[in-house]
């Protein structure tokens, strides 16, 4: 049953894929109507998050950023089925590096780099950087339960020479790949809220505490492992510009806790910039107050 409904989806998610992009924005138009006018999806969750981050702002200000959040949330959905069958050379026009050259004078050192950067924009379509680097560019992802979905996420988040490693499989795979001197750039997507544990390590974000995940800054010590941030802004619909900023190239002179306090900080920025890109759905708050419930 469940290799039937993947099939059927599988399918509608091709047919999407193939159409011209004016045609695909016009559905995801209809798509944010039914999804946020007549559905609701998550919108309590959303406006939650909005006005316990946000709450300088008025609350028609907030509402406004809900709403263009939600478009580019539709956006962002069928930008990810049309990579199925995207061109390189279109996504290249549509995703631009601003600074590449950064990433080319880090791979000089021969050190391993680790790519910071939030659920912000597009994170789908940074799956292109592998056509513009020397090293083997990795996704840290979550796997999904259900294995058909787990690969065709898997298919389309590999093309243009990406390669995927499971967060189970993630310290691993580094560790292995840097005992074989098979230097790589590994994508985190570091912004998620982690199981509560104790001794979980809390930070300020958006001026709440929470607890934040350490995996980045930790393999990046235990490993010397250089630290790059990626900012990616939305230019315009169907339209990227990422820019690599430096959080260090030499991480064992650094304070414990500073690259994944800098890693926030520059999320808080680009939040506070632009807010109706980030991703608002997600419960990252969720914790708030629970902080002595880790001691």
């Amino acid at each position: 049953m469940q290799y039937i409904a993947f099939l059927i989806i599988y399918s509608v998610l091709w047919c999407i894929s193939i159409l011209p992009f004016p045609i695909l924005y016009f559905i995801s138009d209809f798509l944010y109507f039914i999804l946020y006018k007549i559905i609701g999806y998550r919108v309590k969750t959303v406006r939650a998050n909005l006005d316990l981050t946000l709450s300088h702002l008025s609350v028609e200000e907030r509402r406004k950023i809900e709403r263009n959040f939600y478009k580019h949330f539709c956006d962002m959905f069928l930008e990810m089925a049309k990579t199925l069958t995207i061109s390189p050379e279109e996504m290249q026009k549509r995703y631009i590096f601003k600074n590449i050259e950064l990433v080319h004078e880090y791979e000089k050192k021969n050190k391993s780099i680790i790519l910071m950067t939030p659920h912000y924009a597009s994170w789908e379509w940074v799956i292109i950087l592998g056509k513009y680097i020397n090293f083997t560019g990795f996704g840290v992802y979550k796997k999904l339960k259900n294995k058909h979905f787990d690969q065709l996420v898997r298919d389309i988040r590999s093309r243009f020479d990406a390669h995927l490693i499971s967060t189970k499989e993630t310290i691993k795979a580094i560790k292995t790949n840097q005992q074989n001197n098979f230097p790589g750039i590994y994508l985190f997507l570091s912004d998620q809220t982690p199981l509560l544990r104790k001794g979980q390590h809390w930070e300020p974000f958006m001026g709440i505490e929470v607890p934040v995940h350490m995996g980045a800054e930790n393999l990046a010590r235990e490993l010397d492992l250089n630290v790059l941030y990626l900012k990616v802004s939305k230019v315009k619909r169907g339209y990227y510009e990422a820019e690599f900023i430096e959080i260090t190239d030499d991480i064992q002179n650094q304070p414990m806790y500073s690259v994944t306090q800098k890693f926030l900080h520059l999320v808080e920025e680009q939040i506070i910039e632009k807010p109706d890109y980030y991703f608002w759905t997600h419960k990252r708050w969720k914790h708030k107050g629970k902080k002595e419930e880790t001691l």
